[in-house]
């Protein structure tokens, strides 16, 4: 009988150090890997960094110049089972077993918040008419647009680092809000 009050014991510590575990990861703060060559020369293919989900828990605006994480499935909306699910699905270590995953989140900078004009002139960005200083930026930019873009409400608008080799908002748009899944704080 003690060794059974002895294992329940240690069964009901185990299984909430999990729950704590999975609600810190799906709600407050998450390790991941970067992964392809969008953010050069600021990440690095393979870099471990932490993310901070409170942005996406809070509902949080992010600022202009943030690095975030996105789930680039716009044309669906997000649940609370999606941040469950895909927390499990889409990790470092899932990633390190199953390499075919498909590659639904990435990491880029904001450039646009909602109500912004966005411009793209010789290889610039101009927002709401002045041009933007990007130190950040891996090369010249080789975009140009006639058609300025206005970012919509409850949305932003990212670009890779590394202009030239990114798939980002000039592409699938501006990213709604609620798809905006965290921020970069660190590498490790």
């Amino acid at each position: 009988m003690k060794i059974l009050k002895e294992i329940l014991s240690w069964s009901i510590h185990i299984a909430f150090a999990v729950l704590c575990g999975l609600f810190i990861t799906v709600f407050i703060i998450q390790p991941t890997k970067v992964r392809g060559s969008s953010m050069e020369s600021t990440l690095h293919d393979n870099d471990r960094i932490i993310i901070s989900k409170l942005i996406h828990t809070f509902r949080l605006e992010p600022n202009y110049g943030d690095i975030v994480i996105i789930d680039k499935r716009i044309k669906r909306p997000r649940s609370i089972v999606d941040d469950i699910t895909d927390c499990f699905k889409y990790n470092a270590i899932s990633y390190f077993f199953n390499k075919d995953n498909e590659e639904i989140f990435w990491i880029k900078r904001v450039i646009g918040k909602p109500g912004d004009k966005l411009e793209f002139i010789d290889g610039k960005i101009y927002r709401n008419g002045e041009i933007l200083d990007e130190p950040y930026i891996k090369e010249a930019m080789n975009f140009a647009s006639d058609v300025p873009i206005i970012v919509p409400e409850n949305h932003v608008f990212v670009l890779g680092d590394n202009r030239n080799n990114s798939t980002d908002s000039r592409v699938i748009g501006a990213i709604p809000l609620d798809h905006v899944i965290g921020k970069y704080i660190l590498k490790f």
